[in-house]
């Protein structure tokens, strides 16, 4: 594990057995990583409304000696994924604003760029890993998160991988989650406004010993305190909804990650798949 991901999780871990102001503190350090180098305790206390006692007493609780020791261990993390963001391609360029639709672009590729370096790529291939070899996948979300879980559960079936979506409809999470094997794993979709429903039905999950994985646009959003690994994506848009744009990339790539990784199965079931369709006249072919 990586030193910048192993500081968040440390935090993560700590985090329900913290007093409110210490998880303020916490909540903090988590969505402003980058910023807690270029400040003193002193600062962090007017940020967080918190003594410097208290963050001191945080420090502690999460293992290190100190806030300076804690500051100290995350700008070392920091340097190290810089180095390796230096190597990643940068998709579009900085424009002049023209339109609504070059902004609504620029945007989306803003998200695109960001989330290829928030999203860890051990945590990607190990995401992976657990989804090719699992029983069977389910993916839960609501509103525009059910959406999302849909479409990576029909992305994952069209590579060869049994996936369902849990639907909001007669039966609640929680009674669907009762049909969960062990060997089967939840993918939770996490985006504002984060529904309390799809939170309990993770935390059930886990409680049944089931395997949660997150896709949230933010690291200290609930669901990651739940998930056993979560993927941060970007999903900043000018309206009050959330942008797809970079949640589709990362859908695409899981299944597009999961057909390589067992190409014979993809094949396979791509032309049984397309047998079927074949023999109920579904496909037209020239003559």
């Amino acid at each position: 594990m990586n030193r910048y991901k192993e500081i968040k999780d440390k935090i993560k871990r700590k985090y329900k057995l913290l007093p409110k102001n210490q998880r303020n503190v916490a909540h903090y350090i988590l969505n402003n990583f980058d910023k807690i180098p270029f400040i003193n305790v002193h600062e962090l206390s007017v940020a967080t409304n918190v003594s410097v006692a208290s963050i001191v007493r945080f420090s502690q609780r999460t293992g290190y000696k100190g806030f300076s020791e804690l500051r100290n261990e995350i700008i070392k993390s920091l340097q190290k994924e810089l180095y390796k963001k230096e190597n990643i391609f940068q998709l579009g360029k900085k424009n002049i604003k023209q339109d609504i639709l070059t902004e609504v672009a620029n945007l989306d590729m803003k998200n695109i760029n960001e989330s290829l370096n928030l999203i860890d790529r051990d945590t990607f291939n190990y995401i992976i890993n657990k989804i090719s070899t699992s029983g069977k996948v389910y993916t839960v979300g609501l509103g525009i998160s059910y959406l999302l879980a849909e479409i990576l559960s029909y992305q994952l079936t069209q590579v060869g991988i049994s996936s369902s979506v849990l639907n909001h409809s007669h039966a609640i999470f929680n009674e669907q989650i009762l049909f969960i094997k062990p060997k089967d794993l939840l993918i939770v979709f996490s985006f504002p406004p984060f529904s309390k429903e799809t939170i309990e039905a993770a935390e059930y999950a886990k409680k049944r010993k089931i395997e949660v994985f997150a896709i949230t646009n933010n690291p200290a959003s609930p669901v990651t305190f739940i998930a056993r690994s979560n993927l941060i994506i970007k999903s900043e848009n000018m309206l009050y909804t959330n942008s797809f744009s970079a949640i589709s990339v990362l859908i695409n790539a899981i299944a597009t990650a999961c057909a390589i990784k067992n190409k014979r199965l993809a094949k396979n079931f791509q032309k049984n798949a397309e047998e079927i369709m074949i023999n109920q006249d579904l496909i037209m072919r020239e003559s």
